[in-house]
């Protein structure tokens, strides 16, 4: 009997009537399950914004080129718009180059929910970082219309500019850009001459800032880029936070000579310094359990001839982990390292701090609802730091943060080989959508 007055009442509601997804939550009782994204639907918008940029003649797996500023990221971002259109919403870009496109809420005065990424990419890149987030952003959009669900919070969906450049577009939404960023190459094209070419105004920059608190709060699903989720056979990453990063540039100063001449005990050389000093980048980073990761990623040896002893060694030293306090520490041990080997090997090394991204923690209400979400719909989930930067560590400073992973295949990305399965992909949107009517209908004050 209560199950006929259930589906009267679900009719009766559905008969011309816009839903509240309070009211569909009543009407469909406890033991119905809440809409769900069309998985085919996000596939296709995915398979099709990976046509921008693709090499020619290529397919879905060569991956993407669609490096900002582009040709191929101009047709990406129109493709983008007309989706947002298609979803009834009415994108508009502001100074900084990000779209945004606006779904009414049905309270007063709120702030909204925002979701996004970006659908820039490396050069060969793959088809999901950053994209998924976007393309999943509008699906949820498109299955609120499909079921007529209105959320008390206005929705907005941004896609934000150049994010593997910097991130640009929503790093100008919380703090100025320098004059001579603007200058700053990308394929060949200067910022300023980038952000006319899509829509933006570099004169007018300054205009994309938006207020502390002016969000309700920012929801970002991504692929996790590594492999913790598939090794531990998870399906959802609850994020706690994007890590804190040090860029370090060093110079390592001995003194060119003949190799065949000069004895061994006698040599400056610059090229044994280094090579000690990375040995010590690693120590220091693994001597104590953490997360925390030590990378030399670039090495460049002067004049880098055969029968030459190296006078100068320029290399890059990265620290990354979710504490500020740990990532200061490793840099500050590194560098009394740096000390000795200088002392040993007769070599003048200079190190100096060239990048500082302070880590940007995850709402902690946020994060248990993410949680629920996946709980609701069977998918089992795990707690992960992001070891890669994101829209979202920008994002936080003006609202409450929260982020989504699904699993990488192989923990591949940045290359024509990234994989998330579709299956995956359709599961994060739904712990995206689930997420937002959840966030939704509570508060998350400072300290939430």
């Amino acid at each position: 009997m209560k199950a006929e007055i259930d589906r009267r009442r679900l009719i009766a509601l559905l008969a011309g009537s816009v839903l509240t997804h309070t009211t569909l939550a009543s009407a469909l009782g406890p033991a119905r399950r809440m809409p769900r994204v069309d998985a085919l639907r996000l596939q296709g918008t995915l398979e099709r914004l990976s046509t921008f940029g693709r090499p020619a003649g290529g397919s879905f797996a060569d991956g993407v080129s669609r490096v900002a500023y582009s040709d191929a990221d101009v047709a990406g971002r129109a493709y983008a718009m007309a989706l947002m259109r298609e979803a009834g919403l009415d994108p508009g870009i502001d100074a900084a180059g990000n779209i945004t496109g606006r779904r009414a809420g049905s309270g007063r005065s709120l702030p909204p929910i925002v979701m996004g990424s970006h659908i820039d990419s490396v050069p060969s890149g793959g088809n999901f970082d950053g994209q998924l987030g976007s393309m999943a952003a509008l699906e949820v959009v498109q299955t609120l219309n499909d079921h007529r669900i209105t959320t008390r919070h206005p929705l907005e969906v941004t896609l934000w500019s150049n994010e593997e450049g910097g991130p640009v577009g929503s790093g100008a939404t919380v703090a100025a850009v320098p004059a001579e960023a603007l200058d700053r190459k990308f394929g060949g094209i200067s910022m300023r001459e980038g952000l006319r070419k899509i829509g933006g105004d570099p004169d007018r920059i300054a205009d994309a800032r938006r207020a502390p608190r002016s969000l309700h709060c920012y929801l970002e699903l991504h692929v996790e880029q590594g492999n913790t989720l598939e090794t531990h056979a998870v399906k959802i990453g609850v994020v706690d936070g994007i890590v804190s990063i040090d860029e370090y540039d060093v110079e390592i100063r001995g003194f060119a000579n003949h190799a065949g001449t000069t004895a061994m005990a006698e040599r400056r050389d610059a090229l044994l310094a280094a090579a000690q000093l990375v040995e010590a980048v690693r120590d220091v980073t693994t001597r104590t359990p953490g997360r925390q990761v030590g990378t030399v990623g670039r090495f460049e040896v002067f004049p880098n001839a055969p029968n030459v002893i190296p006078g100068l060694v320029k290399l890059s030293i990265e620290f990354r982990d979710l504490s500020d306090a740990t990532v200061a520490r490793l840099g500050a041990e590194v560098a009394e390292r740096a000390r000795q080997i200088s002392a040993r090997t007769g070599t003048e090394i200079s190190i100096v701090r060239s990048w500082r991204d302070d880590a940007a923690l995850a709402t902690p209400a946020i994060q248990r609802q993410i949680e629920a979400s996946a709980a609701a719909l069977g998918l089992n989930s795990m707690h992960l730091p992001s070891g890669a930067g994101h829209d979202a560590q920008n994002l936080a400073k003006l609202g409450p943060m929260g982020m989504i992973f699904v699993p990488s295949v192989g923990g591949i990305s940045h290359s024509p080989r990234e994989l998330s399965r579709w299956s995956d992909c359709a599961d994060g949107a739904d712990v995206l959508l689930q997420t937002v009517l959840r966030v939704d209908r509570i508060e998350l004050g400072a300290g939430a």
